[in-house]
């Protein structure tokens, strides 16, 4: 058993550190050591990747319909989250038990209230609720530094991630903070976070903003913390469940993980999760818990941490909580969110076309292999310049945001779909470079990176057990008429694409480097979507053999 694949198993027990582990029957993790108790508790209550869901979701993690809210089908949105968080936070401390709520990032992006209010809108019901401190995800950063600066100061708690390098005169200077101590029944506890360094692929920091790495920054900042007798040190992580069993096997020091970025479905219940929680041996030898709770405010995570002097978990247990129709929504927040919600709401509830089945763009297939969102997305961008010669259209599945369900979809559900204002491009570019954009793409596979191509007017055969970039994509063919052909790489073709992979997001730089005749038609994608859906209804999704693996 190696350090980096210890975790819970909830069939069964395991040993790591001298701690038992194993599962209780009402499903949550408990932890127990041998070592001694030092007595010191505190709840953790935790969220990631809310992706500006104040309102409800429904069970496609998209807008939530009149009758399914009326039926009780619905879940998150910021005034579940708060009786959820109030309810639970106020049961521990009547035990006497702190604590502390966290969340790890990218509150940005994903709904109308973001693209209306900048994140402003997501920090206010954070203010509301009460929040001890927040990550900084990569999509803080869609707006630019400035934007998020702007959001920040309207925050009543930190914003805390200490691998980002801010340089002077950047409107961002001063608003991000390295570390932030909290002090809970007279324990000092020490709050790190990290972000992605992929960040200047996924958003746009500008210039001015760069990235340590990771595991460097963090074995330098626990060190800090412990000289100024800080022992219990907890990560506020957005980059990806992977990545951060990677630092707890790197990193001494750290108590405890709360995670996000990978939008990592933990529960100790739900068939098909990752078990809450995983736990991993660090370089000292202590177990590390590492926590996530999925996204879009669909759960609450609820850590319980028991510590030894040193900061290690000596005890622990949690699990994630479904925030269903048994939360009701908190009057305090729906008053909060009603005037901002009035003008949104009128232009969501626009219906825009029948579906005769379920489109699914779920993260978990759209960034592993062909799906349902990717192949009617790149229909939809191929048929808006199908009269000027493009053939070919290539899509980033992680610029597809949600699923939509049979019956009535609205503008609402196209726009949780494709949230980021991205506009149609297109451009001329050599085959060969197209089979390095499918390359590059598939290349990640393994982490679910949003870089995974999604096509149409093209196929191709993909092999995930050969090493990244060593050949995993073959037998490339493009649509002539009605017939196949092995792709040119000396030919050029016309690529329909979106203004952010043409610039080279997403590390598409062959696009940028290697397209020409580029044109930016500024149309909204999501606008070409509702438009597809709306001239093909009732529309009904197909998988067609584009992706073969």
């Amino acid at each position: 058993m190696t350090k980096t694949d210890s975790h819970l198993n909830r069939r069964g027990f395991l040993s790591l550190a001298g701690a038992t582990l194993a599962i209780t029957g009402a499903g949550s993790f408990t932890l127990r050591s041998a070592q001694a108790q030092a007595g010191f508790s505190i709840t953790v209550l935790h969220i990631n990747d809310m992706h500006s869901r104040i309102s409800e979701i429904s069970s496609y993690n998209s807008t939530c319909s009149d009758d399914d809210s009326a039926e009780g089908n619905c879940f998150g949105g910021s005034a579940r989250l708060a009786t959820a968080i109030r309810e639970r936070r106020a049961a521990h401390e009547d035990e006497g038990r702190p604590v502390l709520t966290l969340d790890a990032g990218d509150q940005s992006q994903g709904t109308l209230y973001y693209t209306t209010y900048g994140g402003k809108a997501e920090v206010q019901m954070m203010n509301a609720i009460g929040f001890d401190a927040m990550g900084v995800g990569n999509h803080e950063f869609n707006r630019g530094p400035e934007s998020l600066a702007e959001m920040i100061a309207t925050a009543d708690f930190p914003v805390v991630s200490g691998n980002i390098r801010v340089a002077e005169g950047s409107p961002l200077a001063g608003h991000i903070q390295p570390r932030v101590v909290v002090e809970k029944d007279g324990e000092r506890i020490g709050i790190l976070g990290v972000t992605t360094p992929e960040t200047v692929i996924l958003s746009s920091p500008g210039p001015d903003v760069s990235f340590d790495d990771e595991i460097e920054f963090l074995q330098g900042a626990v060190a800090e913390m412990q000289a100024d007798g800080i022992t219990i040190i907890l990560v506020l992580s957005h980059v990806g469940y992977n990545r951060d069993r990677e630092i707890a096997a790197a990193v001494d020091g750290i108590s405890a993980i709360i995670g996000g970025h990978s939008h990592t479905r933990m529960s100790n219940t739900e068939e098909g999760a990752v078990d809450y929680a995983t736990l991993v041996e660090s370089p000292s030898g202590r177990a590390v818990p590492i926590v996530q709770a999925f996204a879009f405010s669909r759960y609450l995570g609820e850590l319980q941490l028991d510590f030894a002097d040193d900061g290690a978990v000596v005890s622990a247990s949690g699990d994630t909580v479904l925030l269903d129709a048994s939360f009701a929504p908190a009057e305090d927040i729906e008053a909060l969110m009603a005037p901002l919600a009035e003008p949104i709401e009128r232009l969501i509830r626009a219906p825009v076309a029948e579906l005769a089945a379920p489109i699914d763009g779920s993260r978990e297939n759209c960034r592993a292999r062909e799906c349902e969102m990717g192949n009617t997305v790149t229909d939809a961008m191929l048929a808006e310049v199908a009269d000027q010669g493009i053939t070919i259209a290539l899509a980033n599945g992680g610029g597809l945001r949600a699923s939509i369900g049979s019956g009535t979809a609205t503008l609402g559900d196209v726009l949780t779909v494709l949230p980021f204002q991205n506009t149609l491009y297109t451009l001329e570019i050599p085959g060969a470079a197209l089979v390095a954009a499918l390359e590059h793409g598939v290349n990640d596979i393994e982490n679910g990176a949003g870089r995974f191509p999604q096509v149409a007017g093209l196929r191709f055969k993909l092999d995930a057990s050969v090493a990244p970039g060593a050949g995993r994509v073959s037998d490339v063919e493009v649509r002539a008429d009605d017939a196949w052909a092995p792709i040119d790489p000396a030919a050029m073709y016309g690529l329909v694409t979106n203004n952010f992979m043409a610039g080279g997001g997403d590390g598409y730089g062959m696009l940028r480097d290697q397209g020409v005749n580029g044109y930016d038609t500024a149309i909204d994608l999501a606008e070409v979507l509702a438009r597809h859906l709306s001239a093909n209804e009732p529309f009904a999704p197909q998988i067609e053999g584009r992706i073969v693996q």
